[in-house]
Formats: C-alpha cells, structure tokens, sequence
C-alpha cells in the first residue's frame, strides 16, 4: 500500500514550478478529466495521445500539464509499480494544485482504473465555452450534479486560462451583429481586446479571473456577477435564476470574511465529480504510461 504521504510528497515535488502562473495551467488538465460529464466518467483518457484520442479534439485545445501527471506517474511507478492509476493522480493532482495556490484541500477517495478507450468523438460531452446555461445544467444532471455543483465546480477557473480562441468571437462580432457580447462590461471589453485583437494569435493565454489567475480564491464570482467573464459559458451563469443565486452567494461575505463559502463547497463538490463513472475492479486497467494504454 502507498502511503498518502508519500504520494503529497511526490506530487508538491512535481506541481511546484518557478512561476506560480504554471500551477495555473496545469489544474485545468487535472480538473478537466473529471469535469468531463459524459460516458467514460474519470478514467484519464484525455491523457492518451494520438492524432483521434481525445486529447486531440478541438474542445481540449490548449490543455498544458500533461507533463505533470508523466513526471508524478513515473516517480510513482519506480517506487510502487502497478499501484496507482492514471485517474486517480489527476484527481490528487486536482486537489494539490489547489491547495499549492492557497485553497482549500480534501481527502481523495482512491481506487479508480483508468479507462481503455480515449475517443476525440467523447469530448463533445465536455462542457463548451458557448454553451447556454441549459446545455451546461444538463451535462452535470445526466450525471446526478445540480446546478450548485456547476457553479461550484466552474470556480475553479478562479487559476484557470483560456485562449483567444474561445473568447474573440464574443469581442468584435457577437452573433453577426457586428458589435461585442453585451454581457461583458464596457470596463472589461478593451482590456480583452488588447489581449485578443481580431487577427492576433489565437493560442495566446488569457486569465479566466480578471483578478489574476494565481490565487485560488472567490474573485472568480465578483468578476461574473459583475460582467467580467472571459468566457461566454461562465458570464451566462449570472443570467439563470438559479445558478445566479449560487454566483451571489459565493461574492458575497460571511461575518465580513470572503470566501468562505466557496472554500467549504469546492472539496464537497470535487469529490462528487471524481465519483462519476469511476472504474474498478476490471472495468479498467492502470497504465504504465499515462500517455498510452498497457
């Protein structure tokens, strides 16, 4: 048996870089994988590489870290081969990223086998940059996730970045009307403009929280209720009664402290996510390489 300390130890060794920026990058992959709500559930097959898994679909373009999860699986390897599956590093991964950039941390429930197929077809089950409230709510209920679960989890764009390619559509052409997303507010519009000019490079990073994406923290929700979203499908969740109501609480204080609820709720909800769909037993297998099957 691997003792869990032994895994934090591994994981703070390989997730900690020279710039904190880089721990931003890289919870995006580690959430991505369980925040896929479709039919393989969290068995890390957006790790697999090749020209049809589904790490090459457009909706995972510009996903970094896979590195990451390498370097911890091999570490991991040499020291207890066949012990610790793909699946269950990006969740512990998920968890230290946060913990690393000041938020909150949790017990992770282990034992998942990582999945045999990695199709880019099952990526359209992940959530879009463009999908309306309806779609996103029901992606997570398929999966038994309520709409506080959405909220909940979209917070962790708090350290996350994006591209200028799933932004600029809403900047200069919103809908072929030949003006800007309405939504966003006229303060924030020129500063996503200068970081994606209409022929500018479409790879070039952009902070999912105006505030900076450094710190784990609630800001994240004060910037959608106040129409500083990057992406489309976050700001939209201010425009639906009821996932409107879990944005307002989390911006808002508790005895005059910020964030508190968010901290409480963010673990609470990732550990209802890395349940689903999980693989056990012979569902799976636990790979040698995350990168490709046994």
């Amino acid at each position: 048996m691997l003792s869990p300390l032994l895994m934090k130890k591994v994981f703070k060794k390989v997730i900690v870089a020279p710039d904190r920026l880089s721990i931003a990058q890289r919870i995006q992959l580690t959430v991505q994988d369980p925040s896929k709500v479709g039919i393989l559930g969290c068995d890390a097959s957006v790790l697999i590489s090749g020209a049809s898994s589904e790490r090459s679909a457009p909706q995972n373009f510009g996903l970094r870290g896979f590195e990451v999860i390498d370097d911890a699986k091999s570490q991991l390897e040499s020291t207890c081969p066949g012990v610790v599956s793909c699946a269950d590093i990006l969740a512990l991964a998920a968890r230290d990223s946060v913990d690393l950039t000041g938020g909150p941390s949790w017990s992770v429930p282990l034992g998942r086998r990582d999945g045999r197929i990695s199709s880019a077809a099952d990526a359209k089950a992940l959530p879009s940059p463009a999908d309306p409230v309806s779609v996103q709510r029901q992606k997570f209920a398929d999966q038994g996730l309520s709409d506080h679960d959405l909220v909940t989890l979209v917070g962790a764009h708090t350290i996350g970045q994006t591209d200028c390619a799933f932004v600029r559509y809403r900047l200069y052409n919103f809908t072929a009307t030949g003006n800007a997303d309405p939504s966003i507010s006229p303060a924030f519009l020129p500063q996503l403009r200068a970081l994606c000019p209409p022929n500018g490079d479409p790879a070039r990073r952009v902070a999912l929280d105006r505030d900076g994406a450094e710190s784990f923290d609630a800001a994240f929700f004060k910037n959608v209720r106040d129409g500083n979203a990057a992406l489309e499908s976050d700001q939209r969740l201010w425009g639906d009664g009821a996932t409107q109501g879990v944005v307002q609480k989390y911006a808002g204080n508790i005895r005059g402290l910020f964030g508190l609820r968010f901290t409480y709720e963010f673990p609470k909800a990732m550990v209802s996510l890395g349940g689903v769909a999980v693989k056990t037993g012979r569902q799976g297998e636990i790979r040698r390489r995350c990168s490709r099957f046994n």
